[in-house]
């Protein structure tokens, strides 16, 4: 009963400008899918089904689970490899930074995907294609269905095309640093504490927030710095905190 149900839920039909549009976007990344209904939901936002499509379109939220995964692995893999000689914590920093939600955005964006993402109304209103949790979230979810769709070896080469120039980036200390562990490490070693932030304040209009955040540490408080979200406000407060303790 199981498979026959199985089988039943995978006859989803898809329009020929959509078939299209998912043939045209592996060709331009190289790559090759079988079932491109796969492909299609890893770009099925959970707000597309629950406004009023219900479960004849399945979102990509257990497609991202496993891409996060398999990004983590072939990330982690690779860089046990290319870094013999650093301790566990370096090669920790280098991929806490490169899978991070700041660095699969503006690759999401650059493969296209924020085209290809199929948003509910509201969402799509709000500037759900824009958002970088929604294309990071995207990116991983693409990560999933590649790995089901072609196996280990073709989805290892597709990873590792958008994350080792990040990777080299951060070696070369040219990426972007993550500021909050580094005030964290340096809180913690000179006034044993960790520090504390706070969300001050929200500016600007649903679709346009703006996160205002400080952070206290040794009975100081640095900022209010801004961001468009609050890991952003997070990360710029405590790049002054760290800039302003230098000098």
């Amino acid at each position: 009963m199981l498979k026959v149900k199985q089988l039943f839920e995978k006859k989803v039909y898809l329009e020929s400008k959509r078939k299209s549009q998912l043939i045209a976007f592996c060709n331009a990344l190289k790559i090759n899918f079988s079932d491109l209904i796969l492909l299609d939901q890893a770009f099925h936002h959970r707000s597309y089904s629950n406004e009023e499509h219900g479960q004849r379109h399945l979102n990509n939220e257990r497609l991202e689970f496993l891409g996060d995964s398999v990004l983590g692995m072939v990330t982690a893999s690779f860089l046990y490899e290319d870094m013999k000689n650093q301790q566990e914590g370096e090669l920790s920093k280098i991929k806490s930074v490169v899978v991070s939600e700041k660095i699969l955005a503006p690759i999401a964006r650059n493969i296209g995907i924020d085209k290809m993402l199929i948003l509910g109304k509201g969402e799509e209103l709000s500037g759900g294609r824009n958002k970088d949790a929604i294309l990071a979230d995207a990116l991983e979810a693409l990560i999933g269905a590649y790995y089901l769709d072609r196996g280990v070896d073709s989805v290892k080469k597709l990873v590792l095309s958008f994350i080792v120039p990040e990777i080299k980036k951060v070696q070369e200390n040219k990426g972007q640093k993550d500021y909050k562990t580094l005030l964290q490490e340096y809180s913690q070693k000179r006034f044993k504490t960790c520090p504390v932030y706070q969300l001050v304040k929200k500016t600007g209009p649903d679709h346009d927030r703006v996160f205002w955040v400080s952070v206290v540490f040794d009975d100081r408080t640095f900022g209010p710095c801004d961001g468009k979200n609050k890991k952003t406000a997070e990360q710029n407060v405590a790049k002054l905190a760290l800039q302003s303790l230098e000098k």
